[in-house]
């Protein structure tokens, strides 16, 4: 007999130190997501497209399900979800499940890090809610962010958390399929697994989580060595490490057929993450550094260097506006150079009211009121106007229908600049192409990113560097002022702990 399987997804990161929030209209409009999408709208928008959702709907179709969508959404990070933004999608996602009818299982595609403006966990009150609605008995499966920040209702309310293993996060769908077959295993056996929960005691920079590169590259091998057999599914998520409530840490989970046998997984795990803990550490330039390294190595290179301006990354609730890197790119003369994506609806305005070939005076950038940045006031010509629509086509978006709404390429001097109306994460060479501007030639480009980005340009990178321009994600979270993370809770791997006297401040 086909099993009745209800889908949603509310998805958010959010950075409790970022400028700006998170409204319900960002998530109406989706950013690098899909649009606020309900019903036979999540099926027809999700396919072939790199999201948990889209995992689901394929493993679904396969099994024979019948699925039921509720609603979709997400919005790129940002500081917290609004109040009523929050309480309108979670209540509309509670009404149609409880409208929903009888249903065999439900499957949630979720983020792990959203903090609102009246709870700090999202997904754990998000949880509570729908396992109040469907009863103990049916099971719930949800796929996760590796840098999801897991709570112990959220492990509580759900039968299986199921994490991305990549992070650029290349497997986002293929973690819908695994999520997908858990719940399937829990249909089937009628019983739920075994738990194991375990958190780590420090937080790591964004930018060495990166899964390409050492030590996380190892750790997550270490996945398959524990899963299998009696241990159905195992996951370690690294953590967002810019929420000031306690929860916010790395954290191992693993699901079994008994509690002895799923303790032995998560302890094994935990074991090989904290043997890596010193390794989690990498080279930050500071901005005119960054950019004298980049011309040193792109003097006799045949590929661009890239460098990563981590602290501005709208993927950790940056506003990718800030201009300490463009400013640096200009003060040491760079030719064949180009940035993106500076954030600035009102100069897109200007750009597209004077036309392709004009000469415009801006104050670019810098509205976000991040301390040691500014508008940059400057004559831009306006190379080339878009109206921001176009389809991703590297491994992260996966496809996506992009729309950063009015957009231009403009330049000064030998730097060009995309600048666009609305916010996404610069992970896709098409960002680049899609106003004029191939990535491919030019000598250095400035990706306001810190890991996605490579999934699309580490084939064509001569060099990668990682820049610490001001902005609103700070590379280490002992620059952060917290007052209500764990106490203990080391700041950085090996680093100072934080002590809640009002504010961090380093042991001893």
């Amino acid at each position: 007999m086909s099993k009745r399987v209800a889908i949603a997804g509310f998805l958010h990161e959010t950075n409790t130190f970022a400028p700006s929030p998170a409204r319900y209209e960002n998530f109406e409009q989706g950013g690098g997501y899909l649009p606020m999408s309900r019903g036979a709208e999540i099926l027809q928008r999700c396919g072939g497209v790199n999201l948990g959702i889209s995992g689901f709907v394929d493993y679904a179709e396969k099994a024979g399900w019948e699925l039921v969508p509720l609603l979709w959404t997400g919005a790129i990070p940002s500081a917290h979800v609004e109040r009523d933004a929050y309480e309108r999608i979670a209540g509309e996602i509670a009404d149609l499940l409880r409208a929903a009818g009888k249903i065999d299982g439900l499957l949630l595609d979720l983020h792990g890090a959203m903090v609102a403006e009246h709870l700090d966990d999202g997904e754990g009150e998000l949880l509570k809610r729908l396992r109040a609605i469907v009863g103990p008995h049916i099971p719930i499966s949800a796929s996760l962010d590796l840098h999801g920040n897991v709570t112990r209702d959220m492990v509580d309310a759900a039968d299986v958390l199921v994490a991305f293993r990549t992070y650029p996060h290349v497997d986002m769908a293929e973690t819908g399929v695994r999520a997908a077959e858990q719940l399937d295993r829990l249909m089937t056996r009628g019983k739920p697994f075994a738990k194991a929960f375990r958190q780590l005691p420090f937080l790591i920079p964004i930018p060495w989580q990166c899964t390409m590169i050492e030590p996380a590259k190892s750790l997550y091998a270490e996945i398959d060595r524990v899963e299998g057999g009696a241990v159905s599914s195992a996951s370690i998520l690294t953590g967002f490490p810019a929420a000031d409530f306690e929860d916010c840490r790395p954290s191992v989970l693993a699901y079994a057929e008994t509690k002895d046998e799923a303790d032995a997984a998560a302890d094994a795990l935990e074991r090989a993450f904290l043997d890596r803990e010193s390794r989690f550490a990498g080279k930050a330039y500071a901005p005119l550094e960054a950019v004298t390294e980049a011309q040193r190595i792109a003097a006799s290179a045949s590929k661009p260097v890239i460098i990563a301006d981590t602290q501005d990354n709208p993927g950790a609730g940056g506003d990718s506006n800030t201009t300490g890197m463009l400013r640096a790119l200009l003060e040491k003369g760079v030719e064949r150079a180009a940035i993106g994506v500076i954030v600035d609806p009102a100069s897109a305005a200007r750009a597209h009211e004077a036309g392709e070939g004009a000469e415009i005076e801006l104050a670019l950038g810098g509205q976000s009121n991040v301390p040691g940045d500014a508008p940059l006031q400057a004559t831009c010509r306006v190379e080339r106007l878009s109206d921001g629509r176009f389809k991703a086509t590297g491994p992260y978006y996966g496809g996506a229908d992009m729309n950063l709404g009015p957009a231009a390429c403009l330049s000064i001097d030998g730097v060009r600049i995309v600048v666009s109306t609305f916010k996404a994460q610069m992970a896709d060479r098409e960002m680049y192409r899609f106003v004029g501007i191939d990535p491919e030639d030019q000598a250095i480009l400035v990706n306001k990113s810190s890991v996605h980005f490579r999934a699309d340009f580490e084939p064509i990178a001569e060099a990668i560097l990682v820049a610490t321009a001001p902005g609103p994600m700070a590379l280490d979270a002992a620059d952060l002022p917290f007052t209500r993370l764990k106490p203990g809770i080391r700041l950085s791997p090996n680093g100072p702990a934080f002590q809640r006297t009002g504010a961090a401040r380093r042991a001893g």
